[in-house]
């Protein structure tokens, strides 16, 4: 049996830390959302905040990427994060999930869930449970040394994650927590769910330390988490002090003064609270969420940049809303002198030129293989987790104009007659399309569709991509379908040509510059239109000249000294040929 060698214990209405009163201070910071060489520089922020302690989600997606395939190297590292937390003199709350919402792709669960017809996440089907304990039983090993009674500084495990605004198997929720504590959990277990009946209602234990999360009106909020928790710590585990964007849509801020004056309101009620986001970081990859609005179903995915106008921006500058945080808990606890790390150097080249280029369908042998069936099927169904698919049939269908229809498409497709791009249909749009067949016997139809990112909130998260069910010509049916998974995972070795095609077609563009010394910078890609940035084979995530982010931002450790390599996959043609690395956001 293991020796208790630290205690975190609720004592009335406060925390007890090692039997001595202590106020919980922490501040949201993913680990799995910053290069690891730049966790330490964040940490020591969250610090000099004001902060003790940082929490942190588990990405079970990327640390289980394919089923009972586990990885936590390098920037999967949590182990590590947490040591590090710990040598700086912090305390750590872990949100293991298994689901985390977080605007994260499928709320963290893994994409090959649903290859399973008959998935159903966050309740008490069989199959997923099983996913669970498996995932938990490599995953919470890894924890229980670091938890505060074996002498680690994690203080607190959630159990689930805004349950009471998804679902209402209680049973799961009990078996989740049983499964917690006979796999050795001895640190406080939580819910967190926003102050509202039904959430409350649905989301928590009976047995179980309950929390809340809003981002104002703090005097209610706690009021209404006491009709269900009379007694115990009061604490916001999510205290919104901005916000993030999907593509499209407006750019949100949230001002300091306001976010700074909310704190102040929690901090009176004597409450502990956590700020989320204290970093944002990034969505780099294909991992960023989606959403789909409540009412209209509209789908909207989020972009890369996870800024979320947080007190550290996304390159880790404090921002006004730092300093301001600061002030407000200087006027509740003794801080020390404020020591912040030297800022990161920040570089910019002026154009960088592409002077080779790769035709999708040149490099398709090298990406993919062909699945061939009678109909399309979506990208779970072959194994795909990310990234985009081609579908492509023939058709001996009648010259002239005709109607293509799709029963069910997720999430954007570009067509093609032939090779040659005839339109786009989207899944918030008509999904239909016409097209005009040329004569001269069978034509090739091809869609290549984008997986945006899957749905992270709400009813909607089993949300397979790709085609999902029929395609039509006029009334016709098409069958004979050959399918290309494209998650784009390792994108070296392309047949790069000199040159650079202006066909209107999606194609690879590379180019090459040096860098004397690396710093942070921002990419623009003014001018293209949409597509998919690597460097140095690192997928820094998507471009799209809709907005609202207009840049994606490359951290320091990501260029090299001297040479580096930039490929784009550019999917509608640009204008231009040239990019920007920019010391600002431009």
């Amino acid at each position: 049996m293991n020796q208790t060698i630290g205690s975190f214990d609720i004592v009335g209405d406060q925390f007890h830390l090692n039997g001595q009163p202590f106020r919980v201070l922490s501040g949201a910071l993913h680990y799995f959302r910053v290069l690891p060489e730049l966790w330490e520089d964040r940490l020591l922020k969250l610090k000099a905040m004001g902060l003790n302690t940082v929490e942190t989600y588990v990405a079970w997606n990327l640390h289980e990427p394919a089923a009972g395939q586990f990885r936590y190297e390098g920037g999967l590292d949590l182990a590590a994060f947490i040591r590090l937390a710990e040598s700086l003199g912090l305390y750590v709350i872990v949100r293991p999930g298994p689901f985390i919402c977080a605007e994260w792709e499928f709320g963290g669960l893994p994409a090959w869930l649903l290859a399973d017809p008959y998935m159903e996440v966050r309740c008490c089907y069989q199959p997923y449970l099983e996913a669970v304990r498996r995932f938990y039983d490599d995953l919470l090993p890894r924890l229980l040394p670091l938890q505060i009674q074996r002498g680690g500084p994690i203080l607190a495990m959630q159990v689930e994650n805004e349950y009471g605004s998804y679902g209402s198997d209680q049973l799961y929720l009990t078996w989740l927590r049983r499964l917690m504590l006979d796999s050795g959990v001895e640190t406080l277990l939580f819910t967190s769910d926003g102050a509202t009946d039904h959430m409350l209602t649905h989301g928590t234990l009976a047995q179980v330390w309950k929390s809340a999360n809003f981002g104002s009106r703090a005097k209610e909020e706690f009021a209404k988490l006491r009709e269900y928790q009379p007694d115990g710590p009061l604490m916001c585990m999510e205290f919104w002090n901005g916000w993030f964007d999907h593509w499209g849509e407006p750019h949100h801020t949230r001002d300091a003064a306001d976010a700074a004056d909310a704190l102040d309101r929690i901090m009176a009620c004597g409450a502990h609270v956590n700020v989320y986001m204290f970093h944002g970081g990034t969505n780099f990859g294909f991992m960023n969420g989606a959403n789909t609005d409540l009412l209209t179903r509209d789908y909207q995915p989020t972009v890369n940049s996870y800024d979320y106008d947080a007190p550290l921006d996304e390159t880790g500058q404090p921002t006004a809303k730092f300093h301001a945080f600061r002030a407000v808990l200087e006027k509740h606890v003794a801080l020390p002198p404020m020591q912040l790390p030297a800022p990161t150097p920040r570089i910019a080249v002026d154009a960088l030129t592409f002077d080779a280029s790769a035709g999708l369908w040149d490099a398709l042998p090298l990406l993919s293989e062909a699945y061939r069936d009678i109909v399309p099927r979506a990208m779970e169904t072959l194994g795909q987790n990310y990234g985009f698919i081609l579908y492509r049939t023939e058709t001996a269908h009648p010259p002239g104009k005709v109607v293509l229809s799709l029963e069910r498409l997720h999430d954007r497709a570009q067509v093609f007659i032939n090779g040659r791009p005839v339109g786009v249909i989207e899944r918030n749009g008509p999904l239909q399309l016409e097209v005009d067949i040329p004569a001269g016997g069978l034509t090739t139809l091809e869609l290549l569709v984008e997986n945006q990112g899957r749905v992270n909130y709400g009813p909607d998260l089993q949300d397979r991509k790709g085609i999902l069910g029929w395609v039509r010509l006029g009334i016709n049916k098409l069958y004979h379908w050959q399918m290309y998974p494209l998650p784009l995972e390792d994108v070296g070795g392309l047949p790069f040509r000199s040159g650079v095609l202006a066909d209107g077609r999606p194609a690879f563009h590379r180019t090459r510059f040096n860098v004397a010394a690396p710093g942070d910078t921002f990419l623009g890609m003014a001018g293209w239109r949409k597509g998919v940035a690597w460097l140095n084979g690192f997928n820094l995530g998507r471009y799209w000249e809709c907005g609202p982010q207009t840049a994606l931002y490359v951290p320091a450790p990501l260029l090299r000294e001297g040479e580096n390599e930039l490929i784009v996959l550019e999917l509608h043609g640009t204008d231009t040929h040239i990019a920007r690395l920019s010391a600002q956001r431009p």
